[in-house]
């Protein structure tokens, strides 16, 4: 069941305050910094589509989907193997979040 948020709700993130609950908002936040940090590598190499999608073991149009950020279109597996594939190291941190 999704819950309903009120206006005045205050939110640790914007995804906080999209997803329905804390494990979903989680989720994309880490699936978006990890994005985030592919491009970053992309842009800093300057890599074309067709790069990026022979580099990072992917067809072209998801490629296109990942320089894009169409963040909903992949899993965090999904972009910890294009990750890996680009020769990226991922390192996780995980810290206790103590909730009001």
């Amino acid at each position: 069941m999704t819950k309903v948020k009120k206006q005045s709700e205050k939110f640790g993130s914007f995804w906080d305050a999209v997803s329905d609950t804390p494990e979903e908002a989680g989720n994309t936040k880490v699936r978006s910094a990890l994005m985030s940090q592919i491009n970053q590598y992309i842009a800093r190499k300057g890599y074309t589509q067709a790069q990026v999608a022979e580099i990072c073991q992917i067809t072209q149009p998801r490629a296109s989907e990942l320089v894009n950020g169409k963040l909903s279109k992949f899993s965090l597996d999904a972009l910890v193997n294009i990750a890996a594939a680009a020769k990226l190291q991922v390192n996780i941190t995980v810290n206790e979040v103590e909730f009001a």
